[in-house]
């Protein structure tokens, strides 16, 4: 032990640990080197801006600076189709050559969307639900109704639609309003024996709401179902009812119609 303690105190051992110390430096400057030389470290073609451009633009600009990319597409309201909204790696970031830049796009054809059911809405609550469903308000026109501000009708294209149809994410509809000045009362019809789609036509056009619908037995066939019972019902004594009264409906099957041979 004595010869070890005396053998680190000898000029010997000190120009050996100096020369272990100096190898180990020299290694790892020699990596250090030799990796930043392989990986070019610092070197690159900085990723142009790309955001805004249409995509044909895009693809022409990362072609000529030796770019690969690959193109994903999204569709955005409002924004126009072909258009490079997102990209990755950032504008400016240093890239090798070759590198694979991705690009998303907007699509050119707009998802369908189903048209919620608007009719028990007032105005104001239609346009939050049509902004939901990525639609906008077109035109407003308003007609005869007591219910100021409530949605009568649902057009597209000029043409009535109802809840359900498809119809392309971001398209314009016009509502059809009431403004508040139809007659307070109107006649209660007799559906009592009436087809069920009738009396729907029926209760819509007479400023009347279909309220709850009833199903009395077993329904084997829907395009022959038949109003057996309504609420409320026209008496001698009660003829009319308030404009916008809900008609509740009891409905059986049918008779199916004689087919002639």
């Amino acid at each position: 032990m004595n010869k070890f303690g005396a053998y680190l105190k000898t000029k010997q051992f000190r120009t050996n640990l100096l020369m272990a110390i100096g190898a180990v430096f020299v290694v790892v400057l020699i990596v250090f080197f030799s990796l930043g030389f392989y990986t070019r470290h610092g070197e690159g073609i900085p990723v142009p801006l790309l955001k805004g451009l249409s995509v044909e633009k895009a693809m022409s600009i990362l072609k000529d600076q030796g770019f690969e990319y690959k193109i994903d597409s999204v569709y955005v309201l409002d924004q126009a189709p072909g258009a490079v909204v997102e990209q990755d790696p950032d504008p400016g970031t240093n890239v090798k050559e070759n590198r694979t830049i991705y690009l998303t796009v907007v699509t050119r054809l707009a998802p369908p969307v189903d048209l919620p059911d608007l009719e028990p809405y007032t105005y104001r609550e239609a346009v939050a639900t049509i902004a939901n469903y990525g639609l906008k308000v077109g035109d407003t026109t308003y007609r005869s109704d007591i219910a100021r501000d409530r949605v009568l009708e649902v057009r597209f294209a000029g043409q009535i639609i109802k809840p359900g149809t498809k119809i392309p994410k971001g398209s314009k509809i016009d509502l059809v309003l009431g403004n508040g000045e139809g007659a307070s009362e109107v006649d209660i019809p007799d559906l009592v024996n009436q087809d069920l789609d009738a009396a729907k036509f029926v209760i819509k056009n007479s400023g009347l709401t279909l309220g709850t619908i009833t199903y009395q037995g077993t329904i084997t066939d829907s395009t022959s179902v038949m109003v057996v019972a309504q609420s409320p019902v026209k008496t001698d004594s009660v003829t009319k009812t308030s404009n916008g009264t809900r008609i509740n409906l009891t409905v059986a099957q049918g008779k199916k119609p004689n087919v002639p041979n």
